[in-house]
């Protein structure tokens, strides 16, 4: 039986404050097809990932064909929803467990949260069985941080908390991983570590979103490259014919020199 595209937007359009943010957008991702999603800030990338979270809900088209489908649906419970695509954002590590926690929620707790309808940790009234520790433990393991079960978020490194977010998102054993600018705020050493893990979860089968602005976050895996600017597809197709000097130029408004190391792109700013 043929799967599901993990994603499917049909002429989507999202406004805000009287103006579309997101204007017509028409793709399809297919599942086990790892997409980067890439363009300057004000590009649109933060009303696309607001849009696939259920916060925001595209404009409805006139012929009554849906806008938007996830796994081959328009219709979604955002609990359901995250037992199929795992979120990791910059807001959400910003902000996890600092509401009731002051980030002293520890590592088990934070992947456990992941099986607790989007708890920011655990708490009295949650009931977890011996099964859940046993699979907050297996995705703890699964992105290598296993070391951090007892460890308090507000002692951990950058690095560490992304990792542990993953494991939350992983815990439901998701089709697909939504990584919102994932090295934000990491170190050279974490950047690259933190990176080879996204690549070994590809490899394993987990189809990977990633949005983002850094083009050295696009992994060796990454068959697809869409590149936003004003709300709009500038480009859609495979690394290597959109990773290139024009076609960044065009969207990014500065010219840039491009190289190639370990699979990775470098990206730095060129003469004019």
């Amino acid at each position: 039986m043929k799967s599901s595209p993990v994603l499917e937007l049909n002429s989507a359009t999202l406004v805000r404050g009287g103006r579309p943010v997101l204007d017509g957008l028409t793709l399809r991702i297919a599942q086990g097809e790892h997409t980067a999603i890439l363009g300057p800030n004000g590009a649109g990338k933060t009303s696309l990932i607001r849009m696939l979270t259920l916060e925001d809900r595209p404009r409805a088209r006139q012929n009554g064909t849906p806008a938007m489908r996830l796994f081959g649906r328009d219709t979604w419970d955002i609990t359901e929803l995250r037992t199929r695509l795992g979120i990791v954002t910059g807001e959400l590590d910003a902000a996890f467990g600092l509401n009731t926690s002051r980030g002293r929620v520890r590592g088990l707790e934070v992947a456990l949260s992941g099986l607790l309808g989007g708890s920011h940790g655990v708490f009295s009234h949650h009931h977890v069985t011996g099964e859940m520790r046993l699979r907050a433990l297996e995705a703890l393991a699964r992105v290598e941080v296993p070391h951090l079960a007892e460890k308090p978020l507000n002692e951990m490194s950058a690095g560490e908390r992304r990792r542990v977010l993953i494991a939350r998102a992983l815990i439901t054993r998701p089709d697909a991983l939504l990584l919102d600018e994932p090295t934000s705020a990491l170190d050279l050493v974490a950047r690259h570590h933190f990176m080879e893990t996204v690549r070994r979860l590809a490899r394993e089968g987990t189809t990977l979103l990633l949005v983002t602005h850094h083009i050295e976050e696009v992994i060796p895996e990454t068959r697809r490259v869409i590149l936003l600017h004003g709300g709009r597809v500038a480009f859609d197709g495979g690394p290597q014919d959109a990773l290139t000097p024009s076609r960044l130029k065009e969207v990014f408004g500065a010219p840039v020199i491009v190289s190639r190391s370990g699979g990775y792109y470098r990206v730095r700013v060129g003469r004019v």
